[in-house]
């Protein structure tokens, strides 16, 4: 995605901040979204739900996006694992089976020597010159690249494959052979890649450069993918978290034999993440915990910084208590409010890092992942509300994310503050977040036709 640049873009620039203080002076007022809903019997919630069509338009939208490339979309080329496991559970209800199975082959083609698994894979003809290549004799029409700086490309193969299973009750795929080892083995290499290459033992967590929340851009580098001499390691709350929700996947398909191990690494990471991250009297996770010193002036408080996908991860994975995931999501809605009547609960992270504090152009305040509001993140903040029985504030939250959906006719990658889309017009991994929170909801509210009447849809069950 690149930047405008020149006088048109300082007068856009110029509207876009007008039309943000003239909402906020006229939405000043207005109760947030989930207030509208409050109070409102579970059975008459569940029938709203089932009658908003809304949802229905905006699931088959989604769907639609599956039947015939996982790529992740429009001015995207690539087929990235950490947006395929977002969307597998939605491709599986339009998607061909056997080629989302070709999919996770795919990866596992281009699997390192050392266990890593690749971002994402690419046709010879296509993608970014600038990439490191990698190839594999096995997918000689393909090429695929890593962008060191993150440390969750395994542990999205992991969830990715372990969806594939759960949904379709394919286990022989774990038995399957991808040149010369096993789907499963190569899953435990990939684990034993995290501990060997990428595992902090002072703190039995993962490390990984200085990113914002799940980003892969560091700040000392225009570019800021690949690790260099430059990087400041860090140690945060979306890698681990990611982490803790594979191995709860993977834990009961890998086998009796590997099993015990990694189910102690599990418990491990569980508390470490408490103990290292975990900032209880601000009552939010810590950005980073540095292994080499911050690349940030020691003037600058960063701690104060929210990230939104980490602690939501780490809220699906049962890292947080849940008066502490209530408070979250609390938080949550009042950044959402405070960044201006147009954001949703997808906002990255707020506050914003300052300008000038990332090298490339695209991390300047509020733009791309630098304080974006991403559909990818509030589909799955709405997915984790619902879990944890919030489902009053899940649907409300979700509202305003499919309406923006049908006002542009597609799934976009993130929005600014004036609630104007950016990147691609057809995101998969949005589709797929949005798609999976919409079916969850409707889900609960066809139960509920045979559940005694509850006076709140907002209490857990």
């Amino acid at each position: 995605m690149g930047i405008d640049s020149g006088p048109a873009r300082w007068r856009r620039r110029v509207l876009r901040a007008l039309l943000v203080v003239a909402a906020c002076v006229l939405g000043a007022a207005a109760p947030a979204p989930s207030d509208q809903l409050r109070g409102i019997p579970a059975a008459e919630l569940a029938r709203r739900i089932r009658a908003n069509r809304d949802l229905d338009e905006v699931l088959e939208m989604g769907r639609d996006l599956f039947k015939d490339r996982f790529n992740a979309g429009t001015v995207y080329p690539e087929t990235w694992v950490r947006d395929f496991a977002t969307f597998v559970d939605v491709a599986l209800d339009r998607g061909d089976r056997g080629e989302i199975k070709e999919t996770l082959r795919m990866f596992l083609r281009f699997q390192g020597a050392d266990g890593n698994i690749p971002d994402g894979f690419t046709p010879q003809s296509e993608g970014r010159s600038d990439y490191q290549k990698i190839l594999s004799p096995s997918a000689p029409r393909h090429w695929a690249h890593k962008n060191t700086v993150v440390t969750d490309q395994e542990s999205s193969f992991i969830l990715a494959t372990c969806t594939y299973v759960r949904r379709t009750g394919d286990l022989t795929f774990l038995d399957e052979q991808v040149d010369g080892q096993t789907v499963r083995a190569r899953m435990l290499r990939a684990l034993d890649f995290l501990l060997a290459q990428r595992w902090s033992r002072p703190h039995g967590l993962l490390w990984g450069a200085t990113t914002i929340d799940w980003g892969d851009v560091q700040p000392e580098h225009p570019w800021g993918t690949f690790l260099t001499k430059d990087t400041h390691r860090a140690i945060g709350i979306y890698n681990n978290a990611m982490l803790a929700l594979a191995l709860d996947s993977f834990l009961p398909l890998m086998g009796k034999e590997a099993a015990p191990r990694w189910a102690r690494v599990r418990e491990d990471l569980g508390r470490a993440v408490r103990t290292h991250l975990w900032d209880a009297k601000r009552q939010k996770f810590r950005p980073h915990l540095y292994l080499d010193g911050s690349p940030f002036p020691a003037t600058f408080d960063e701690d104060a910084i929210f990230f939104t996908g980490g602690t939501v991860i780490a809220i699906q994975a049962g890292l947080l208590e849940p008066r502490e995931a209530e408070a979250s999501f609390a938080t949550l809605r009042l950044h959402a409010r405070e960044d201006g009547p147009f954001t949703t609960v997808g906002l990255v992270c707020h506050p914003a890092y300052p300008a000038g504090y990332f090298q490339n152009p695209d991390h300047q305040p509020h733009i791309y992942i630098n304080g974006g509001d991403w559909p990818w993140i509030s589909g799955r903040v709405v997915q984790a509300m619902i879990a944890q029985g919030f489902v009053t504030d899940g649907y409300a939250e979700l509202l305003p994310v499919v309406q923006r959906v049908k006002r542009d006719k597609g799934f976009f990658e993130w929005y600014d503050q004036a609630g104007q889309p950016h990147g691609a017009a057809q995101f998969r991994g949005a589709a797929g977040v949005v798609g999976l929170a919409i079916k969850q909801l409707q889900a609960w509210a066809e139960a509920q036709k045979t559940k005694p009447t509850a006076n709140d849809a907002n209490s857990r069950e």
